[in-house]
Protein backbone atom coordinates (compact mmCIF):
# COMPACT_ATOMS: atom_id res chain seq x y z
CA UNK A 1 0.00 0.00 0.00
CA UNK A 2 1.25 3.62 -0.89
CA UNK A 3 2.60 5.38 2.36
CA UNK A 4 -0.01 8.42 2.40
CA UNK A 5 1.56 12.10 2.82
CA UNK A 6 0.30 13.72 6.15
CA UNK A 7 0.22 17.45 5.75
CA UNK A 8 0.26 19.94 9.27
CA UNK A 9 -0.31 23.26 9.14
CA UNK A 10 0.96 25.95 11.92
CA UNK A 11 0.11 29.56 11.61
CA UNK A 12 2.59 31.42 13.93
CA UNK A 13 2.73 35.08 15.17
CA UNK A 14 4.57 35.75 18.34
CA UNK A 15 4.53 32.20 20.43
CA UNK A 16 8.65 32.10 21.20
CA UNK A 17 7.57 30.07 24.23
CA UNK A 18 5.92 27.66 23.15
CA UNK A 19 6.44 27.29 19.08
CA UNK A 20 9.23 25.10 19.96
CA UNK A 21 7.31 22.16 21.56
CA UNK A 22 4.80 22.59 18.96
CA UNK A 23 7.44 22.07 16.62
CA UNK A 24 8.79 19.10 17.98
CA UNK A 25 5.87 17.49 18.81
CA UNK A 26 4.78 17.47 14.61
CA UNK A 27 8.29 16.66 13.68
CA UNK A 28 9.16 13.48 16.14
CA UNK A 29 5.64 12.06 14.95
CA UNK A 30 6.41 8.58 13.24
CA UNK A 31 4.71 5.83 11.53
CA UNK A 32 3.86 4.30 8.09
CA UNK A 33 3.11 8.69 6.04
CA UNK A 34 5.41 10.99 5.08
CA UNK A 35 5.03 14.46 6.96
CA UNK A 36 4.81 17.46 4.76
CA UNK A 37 5.20 20.08 7.75
CA UNK A 38 4.15 23.90 6.63
CA UNK A 39 4.70 26.72 9.22
CA UNK A 40 3.24 29.95 7.75
CA UNK A 41 4.18 32.99 10.12
CA UNK A 42 3.12 35.99 10.56
CA UNK A 43 6.12 38.38 11.02
CA UNK A 44 7.12 37.39 14.56
CA UNK A 45 9.35 39.71 16.56
CA UNK A 46 9.79 37.87 19.49
CA UNK A 47 12.12 35.37 18.80
CA UNK A 48 9.83 32.96 17.03
CA UNK A 49 11.95 32.98 13.64
CA UNK A 50 14.85 32.19 15.70
CA UNK A 51 13.19 29.00 16.42
CA UNK A 52 12.19 28.05 13.64
CA UNK A 53 14.94 29.04 11.33
CA UNK A 54 16.60 25.93 13.51
CA UNK A 55 14.11 23.94 11.81
CA UNK A 56 14.82 25.42 8.25
CA UNK A 57 15.60 21.86 6.70
CA UNK A 58 12.58 20.28 8.43
CA UNK A 59 9.80 22.06 7.63
CA UNK A 60 8.13 24.48 5.33
CA UNK A 61 8.41 28.32 6.24
CA UNK A 62 6.88 31.26 5.08
CA UNK A 63 6.88 34.60 6.67
CA UNK A 64 4.22 37.16 5.15
CA UNK A 65 1.60 39.13 6.32
CA UNK A 66 -1.73 37.55 6.75
CA UNK A 67 -5.01 38.71 7.86
CA UNK A 68 -5.47 36.76 10.43
CA UNK A 69 -5.13 33.04 11.99
CA UNK A 70 -7.77 32.01 9.27
CA UNK A 71 -6.08 33.39 6.67
CA UNK A 72 -2.28 31.99 7.51
CA UNK A 73 -3.83 28.37 7.82
CA UNK A 74 -5.77 28.92 4.42
CA UNK A 75 -2.67 29.95 3.07
CA UNK A 76 -0.88 27.10 4.20
CA UNK A 77 -3.18 24.94 3.16
CA UNK A 78 -3.03 26.22 -0.49
CA UNK A 79 0.13 24.84 -0.75
CA UNK A 80 -0.08 21.58 1.25
CA UNK A 81 0.07 18.31 -0.98
CA UNK A 82 -1.32 15.65 1.67
CA UNK A 83 -3.68 12.80 0.96
CA UNK A 84 -4.47 13.87 4.76
CA UNK A 85 -4.51 17.02 5.94
CA UNK A 86 -4.91 18.60 9.93
CA UNK A 87 -3.12 22.08 12.00
CA UNK A 88 -1.64 22.68 15.33
CA UNK A 89 -1.65 26.17 16.48
CA UNK A 90 1.82 27.31 17.64
CA UNK A 91 1.20 26.82 21.22
CA UNK A 92 -0.79 23.51 21.12
CA UNK A 93 0.76 20.11 20.77
CA UNK A 94 0.47 16.43 19.16
CA UNK A 95 0.66 13.39 21.17
CA UNK A 96 3.15 10.36 20.47
CA UNK A 97 1.88 8.45 17.24
CA UNK A 98 -1.46 10.68 16.91
CA UNK A 99 -0.79 11.07 13.23
CA UNK A 100 -0.09 7.22 12.70
CA UNK A 101 -3.36 6.68 14.54
CA UNK A 102 -5.21 9.21 12.28
CA UNK A 103 -3.54 7.13 9.12
CA UNK A 104 -4.52 3.62 10.37
CA UNK A 105 -8.11 5.07 10.88
CA UNK A 106 -8.82 6.25 7.73
CA UNK A 107 -7.26 3.06 6.38
CA UNK A 108 -9.33 0.82 8.23
CA UNK A 109 -12.39 3.17 7.30
CA UNK A 110 -11.82 4.41 3.66
CA UNK A 111 -15.42 5.79 4.14
CA UNK A 112 -14.58 8.26 6.91
CA UNK A 113 -13.70 11.71 5.40
CA UNK A 114 -12.66 13.51 8.58
CA UNK A 115 -12.07 11.91 12.58
CA UNK A 116 -11.28 13.70 15.81
CA UNK A 117 -10.00 12.26 19.58
CA UNK A 118 -9.66 12.77 22.91
CA UNK A 119 -7.58 15.99 23.74
CA UNK A 120 -5.54 16.91 26.98
CA UNK A 121 -5.69 20.79 28.24
CA UNK A 122 -2.17 21.95 29.61
CA UNK A 123 -1.01 24.63 31.19
CA UNK A 124 2.30 26.89 30.25
CA UNK A 125 4.38 23.82 31.64
CA UNK A 126 2.86 21.12 29.62
CA UNK A 127 0.90 19.90 32.81
CA UNK A 128 -2.45 18.94 32.18
CA UNK A 129 -5.37 21.26 33.87
CA UNK A 130 -9.26 21.34 33.72
CA UNK A 131 -9.33 17.26 33.25
CA UNK A 132 -13.32 17.50 33.69
CA UNK A 133 -13.72 20.09 30.78
CA UNK A 134 -11.78 17.55 28.69
CA UNK A 135 -13.76 14.17 30.14
CA UNK A 136 -16.86 16.55 29.58
CA UNK A 137 -16.29 17.23 25.54
CA UNK A 138 -15.12 13.39 24.95
CA UNK A 139 -18.46 12.41 26.83
CA UNK A 140 -20.03 14.78 23.92
CA UNK A 141 -18.27 13.83 21.25
CA UNK A 142 -19.50 9.59 21.82
CA UNK A 143 -22.53 10.85 21.00
CA UNK A 144 -22.08 13.33 17.49
CA UNK A 145 -25.08 14.24 16.20
CA UNK A 146 -25.61 17.46 13.49
CA UNK A 147 -28.03 18.75 15.89
CA UNK A 148 -25.36 18.34 18.66
CA UNK A 149 -22.48 19.76 17.03
CA UNK A 150 -24.74 22.76 16.46
CA UNK A 151 -25.62 23.69 19.79
CA UNK A 152 -22.41 22.71 21.32
CA UNK A 153 -18.92 22.79 19.74
CA UNK A 154 -16.98 19.90 21.15
CA UNK A 155 -14.89 19.14 18.43
CA UNK A 156 -11.22 19.99 18.88
CA UNK A 157 -9.32 21.29 16.57
CA UNK A 158 -5.64 20.25 16.88
CA UNK A 159 -6.95 16.62 16.82
CA UNK A 160 -8.57 17.09 13.60
CA UNK A 161 -7.65 15.08 10.75
CA UNK A 162 -9.73 15.30 7.13
CA UNK A 163 -9.16 14.09 3.77
CA UNK A 164 -8.15 16.01 0.88
CA UNK A 165 -11.22 15.62 -1.16
CA UNK A 166 -13.66 17.05 1.63
CA UNK A 167 -11.51 20.19 1.78
CA UNK A 168 -12.06 20.44 -2.12
CA UNK A 169 -15.68 19.73 -1.57
CA UNK A 170 -15.91 22.31 1.32
CA UNK A 171 -13.39 24.88 1.19
CA UNK A 172 -11.42 26.80 3.31
CA UNK A 173 -11.53 28.56 6.25
CA UNK A 174 -13.80 32.10 6.18
CA UNK A 175 -11.47 34.71 7.34
CA UNK A 176 -14.05 36.93 8.44
CA UNK A 177 -14.36 35.10 11.45
CA UNK A 178 -11.90 35.92 14.51
CA UNK A 179 -12.89 33.06 16.59
CA UNK A 180 -15.03 30.53 15.47
CA UNK A 181 -13.47 29.69 11.77
CA UNK A 182 -12.68 25.92 13.06
CA UNK A 183 -16.08 25.48 14.38
CA UNK A 184 -17.52 26.97 11.39
CA UNK A 185 -15.45 24.51 9.12
CA UNK A 186 -16.68 21.61 11.18
CA UNK A 187 -20.03 22.42 11.03
CA UNK A 188 -19.30 22.57 7.16
CA UNK A 189 -17.56 18.74 7.25
CA UNK A 190 -20.75 17.47 9.21
CA UNK A 191 -22.85 18.54 6.38
CA UNK A 192 -21.15 16.11 4.33
CA UNK A 193 -20.43 13.69 6.76
CA UNK A 194 -20.65 12.21 10.49
CA UNK A 195 -17.08 12.37 12.31
CA UNK A 196 -15.21 9.22 12.91
CA UNK A 197 -14.66 9.87 17.08
CA UNK A 198 -11.39 8.34 18.41
CA UNK A 199 -11.46 7.99 22.23
CA UNK A 200 -7.84 8.23 22.24
CA UNK A 201 -5.66 11.49 23.31
CA UNK A 202 -4.43 13.20 20.32
CA UNK A 203 -3.06 16.38 20.78
CA UNK A 204 -3.25 18.80 23.93
CA UNK A 205 -4.70 21.96 23.76
CA UNK A 206 -2.77 25.09 25.73
CA UNK A 207 -4.97 27.03 28.02
CA UNK A 208 -3.00 30.31 28.83
CA UNK A 209 -3.74 33.88 30.01
CA UNK A 210 -3.02 35.22 26.18
CA UNK A 211 -4.58 32.51 24.08
CA UNK A 212 -7.67 33.78 23.14
CA UNK A 213 -9.94 30.97 24.46
CA UNK A 214 -8.61 32.05 27.85
CA UNK A 215 -8.61 35.88 27.35
CA UNK A 216 -11.33 36.56 24.91
CA UNK A 217 -14.24 33.60 25.42
CA UNK A 218 -17.07 35.90 26.42
CA UNK A 219 -16.29 37.52 22.36
CA UNK A 220 -15.49 34.11 21.05
CA UNK A 221 -19.60 32.84 22.01
CA UNK A 222 -20.67 35.83 20.47
CA UNK A 223 -19.25 34.77 17.34
CA UNK A 224 -20.01 30.88 17.73
CA UNK A 225 -24.25 32.15 18.01
CA UNK A 226 -23.77 33.63 14.93
CA UNK A 227 -22.16 30.71 13.51
CA UNK A 228 -25.13 28.89 14.53
CA UNK A 229 -27.32 30.83 13.00
CA UNK A 230 -25.42 30.74 9.80
CA UNK A 231 -26.17 26.98 9.73
CA UNK A 232 -28.86 26.08 11.96
CA UNK A 233 -32.62 25.36 10.07
CA UNK A 234 -35.69 27.19 11.51
CA UNK A 235 -37.33 26.88 13.80
CA UNK A 236 -37.13 28.19 17.72
CA UNK A 237 -36.56 24.99 19.60
CA UNK A 238 -33.21 24.54 18.87
CA UNK A 239 -32.12 28.20 18.89
CA UNK A 240 -33.18 27.91 22.83
CA UNK A 241 -31.42 25.06 23.67
CA UNK A 242 -27.73 26.73 21.67
CA UNK A 243 -28.72 29.85 24.23
CA UNK A 244 -29.26 27.55 27.44
CA UNK A 245 -25.85 25.59 26.48
CA UNK A 246 -24.19 28.25 26.11
CA UNK A 247 -25.29 30.22 29.51
CA UNK A 248 -23.93 27.36 31.02
CA UNK A 249 -20.08 26.76 29.01
CA UNK A 250 -19.74 30.65 29.83
CA UNK A 251 -20.47 30.02 33.37
CA UNK A 252 -17.94 27.15 33.93
CA UNK A 253 -15.42 29.22 32.15
CA UNK A 254 -16.03 32.05 34.59
CA UNK A 255 -15.65 30.08 37.22
CA UNK A 256 -12.37 28.78 35.75
CA UNK A 257 -11.06 32.34 35.17
CA UNK A 258 -12.24 33.14 39.14
CA UNK A 259 -9.75 30.29 39.92
CA UNK A 260 -6.77 30.65 37.97
CA UNK A 261 -4.99 32.98 40.18
CA UNK A 262 -5.35 30.84 43.08
CA UNK A 263 -3.50 27.85 40.73
CA UNK A 264 -1.03 30.54 39.95
CA UNK A 265 -0.15 30.89 43.57
CA UNK A 266 -0.17 27.32 44.30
Amino acid sequence: MTRPLVSIVTPSLDQAAFVERTVESVLSQRGDFDLQYLVQDGGSTDGTLAVLERYRDRLELVVEPDRGQADAVNRALRRARGDILGWVNSDDLLRPGAVQRAVEAFRDRPGALWLHGRCDIVDEEDRPIRRLVAAYKDRRARRHSLERLLVENYVSQMTVFWRRSLQERVGLLDPELRYTFDYDLWLRFARVAPPLYLPETLAAFRWHAASKSGSSFERQFQEDHRVFLRHAPAGRWLGWRKRLRTAQILAVYRALRALRPREEAR
